[in-house]
């Protein structure tokens, strides 16, 4: 069996480069050396280095979150330049990083999604019409980027304009969500033409933590994380169901990983979808992956795999 060269493509310029960087170190150490010469590229500093190398090079593997990584800008040098690589291809992942796009080809999908309202850095702000049509808490957040940063969720009018200005220091464009009561839950999917939607993750956040933020995510401990999650299972398939429509709706490619809340009367309502998701060995993906008897070095291999085919495609 020919060893294939893995440009695996970490670090990066968002403001999640550090969890980048943590993630690439992990699957760097879990790509099986026996089928993979592995070499890593920071896009910070070692773009031309991946672009005179491209010849040699089999198959990319992205681990960049946020801007410049997960919106579909090196996805596009990697088409420049035919090297296949694991996930969303331009479209998908445009589509996917932008929240007021994706809720609004969610909602042309018929998928479920709290009530919302989209801000412009120069648009006069009224916070009584905001209250008066979402109630309170209200969720606040920035139309791009990822690991919940620059998100707050909000009480009193007071607050809400202190985070929109804080949301706005992340992004020309903010989005105010319905508060949703309920068990934060998340599916994976992957597949490219067949789709297989992985058991479900409850995420339990300690009591430290009003949801599921950046600290909560990145602070070993702090929250708990059930698979398969405790939900019955008529419903559970419902959920996946929804996930692997939020997939196809944004036209992702290989694998996402879609969040949801499912509300006290059971209702369910999608929230946003990663087409980059975490990928270190405890992180969400590879533990419902574990779940259903995939190692996270048989995942990664399966990803390479899916990446191979869709070139080929």
């Amino acid at each position: 069996m020919k060893i294939k060269t893995v440009a695996l493509l970490s670090g990066g310029k968002s403001s999640e480069r550090e969890v980048s960087l943590k993630g690439g170190n992990e699957v760097f150490n879990a790509l099986d050396k026996t089928k993979y010469n592995v070499i890593r590229y920071d896009p910070m500093t070692d773009i031309g280095k991946l672009v005179s190398d491209a010849s040699k090079i089999d198959v990319a593997f992205i681990l960049l979150h946020g801007p410049f990584g997960e919106d579909g800008t090196v996805q596009g040098l990697l088409d420049l330049l035919e090297i296949p690589y694991q996930g969303a291809g331009v479209l998908g992942s445009a589509l996917s990083m932008n929240k007021v796009v994706s809720k609004q080809m969610y909602e042309k999908s018929g998928i479920p999604i709290p009530s919302y309202i989209i801000l412009n850095l120069k648009d006069s702000i009224d916070i009584e019409d905001y209250i008066k049509k979402l109630g309170f808490p209200i969720v606040v957040k920035p139309s791009s980027g990822g690991s919940s940063i620059g998100m707050s969720i909000v009480k009193t009018g007071n607050m809400l304009k202190k985070a929109i200005d804080n949301a706005f220091s992340y992004d020309n464009t903010v989005i105010l969500e319905q508060y949703i009561k309920g068990i934060e839950l998340t599916c994976g999917v992957i597949g490219n033409d067949k789709l297989e939607a992985l058991p479900l993750v409850e995420i339990i956040p300690n009591n430290k933590f009003e949801f599921f933020d950046y600290e909560a995510k990145y602070t070993a401990g702090a929250t708990q994380e059930i698979c398969p999650a405790r939900v019955e299972p008529i419903l559970a398939e419902k959920i996946q169901e929804y996930a692997k429509a939020a997939h196809k709706s944004l036209y992702c490619r290989g694998y996402s990983r879609t969040d949801m809340i499912l509300a006290e009367n059971k209702a369910i309502y999608i929230l946003e979808t990663n087409t980059i998701p975490g990928m270190t060995t405890t992180s969400l993906l590879p533990l419902a992956a574990k779940t259903c008897g995939i190692s996270f070095s048989e995942l990664l291999d399966r990803l390479i795999e899916l990446a191979l085919e869709d070139k080929k495609r």
